[in-house]
């Protein structure tokens, strides 16, 4: 990812963390579309994704990138509140 395009996530990230760093540090996926992503993952490897299939695993990943970015802050924010 490009670093411009790196730094907007980072910015968003660190919006989310700071709504509820507690909350964001403990969010978790729900299981079933956790499973769902698993199945596209699955299939790429197999039989391929259609481009509908692949925009939608390309969301999820992007989303878990941000998702990681905010509850890595929220963590460093709730690190310097102890």
């Amino acid at each position: 990812m490009e670093t411009y395009g790196m730094r907007a996530y980072e910015e968003v990230a660190e919006f989310i963390a700071r709504r509820g760093p507690r909350e964001v540090a403990e969010f978790s996926h729900r299981r079933r579309r956790v499973g769902g992503v698993s199945e596209l993952l699955e299939q790429e490897k197999t039989t391929g994704l259609t481009g509908e299939e692949r925009r939608e695993l390309d969301h999820y990943e992007d989303l878990e990138l941000l998702m990681n970015l905010a509850k890595a802050r929220a963590r460093q924010l709730l690190g310097h509140e102890s």
